[in-house]
């Protein structure tokens, strides 16, 4: 299936590491021009160069410190001068630290709005005018499941999760008009980083061994296995192509039907 990407200008947050990264290789693979935006310019380079020959088109990097809405807007203004307009946002930066619950405090609530929510309004914000301005765009917001079944040990950024569904629907039915769509994915657990960091906190809390807690908690998935970072990468290509036309305002869940919720 031609999903219509080649030549498109994709904007990837977080697109240096996980699910950001995988979603940037399929863009790149369908022929779009990706361009990947993150705090860290080291792992920005690293993925560049890991991601050079996917694609016709080289990976544009930008640096950009995505929880301050000044950043935010640079980088989206350096983004169009060397890419030209963004077609596509693909918002997959920051991840809230896990706390136990007796080490929650008022700054781990904020510190989680900064490192979730805010990134994604920030560049939504930053590009979305555009998009309207020119009648067309779309934007795959990538949240959580930890945002409607809430977990004691990903309090703060299951709440800031659970905001970004909101603002995510409330969005689209802002911007449908102007001709811009805007959906999100939940996934479950994703193997790679920040399931290792969930592990490795659940495993200082209970004693069980990472590899017991691993093997447990796919057993509990009725696919039976967690999601590869690439499982999301591919609904986030469809939900930003034209074959999506229909799709705005959507929260797809992802996590292998674990969570039987509405």
């Amino acid at each position: 299936m031609d999903l219509e990407l080649t030549g498109k200008v994709v904007v990837v947050t977080g697109g240096s590491r996980g699910i950001g990264f995988a979603c940037a290789a399929a863009f790149l693979a369908e022929g779009a021009q990706v361009a990947l935006v993150s705090r860290s310019e080291e792992h920005l380079k690293l993925a560049a160069a890991q991601l050079h020959s996917a694609g016709d088109y080289p990976p544009v990097i930008v640096q950009a410190d995505l929880t301050r809405a000044e950043e935010a807007q640079r980088a989206a203004r350096e983004l169009e001068r060397r890419m030209g307009p963004v077609d596509i946002l693909v918002n997959s930066a920051g991840a809230a630290k896990r706390y136990a619950p007796d080490e929650l405090d008022a700054a781990a609530w904020h510190a989680a709005m900064d490192a979730k929510y805010f990134t994604y309004i920030h560049t939504m914000d930053a590009l979305l005018p555009g998009m309207a301005a020119r009648g067309r765009g779309a934007v795959v917001n990538v949240i959580g499941m930890g945002g409607k079944v809430a977990s004691s040990i990903h309090l703060p950024g299951g709440a800031a999760n659970s905001a970004l569904m909101l603002a995510t629907v409330g969005l689209a039915s802002v911007y449908g008009p102007k001709g811009v769509r805007i959906n999100a994915i939940n996934p479950g657990a994703v193997l790679g980083d920040r399931l290792d960091a969930a592990l490795a906190l659940e495993t200082s809390r209970s004693g069980t061994s990472r590899e017991d807690l691993l093997a447990n908690g796919q057993k509990r998935v009725p696919l039976g296995r967690y999601a590869d970072p690439a499982d999301i990468a591919q609904v986030a290509l469809f939900l930003a192509s034209n074959r999506a036309a229909y799709v705005t305002g959507a929260i797809l869940p992802m996590d292998g039907g674990l969570s039987a919720v509405l």
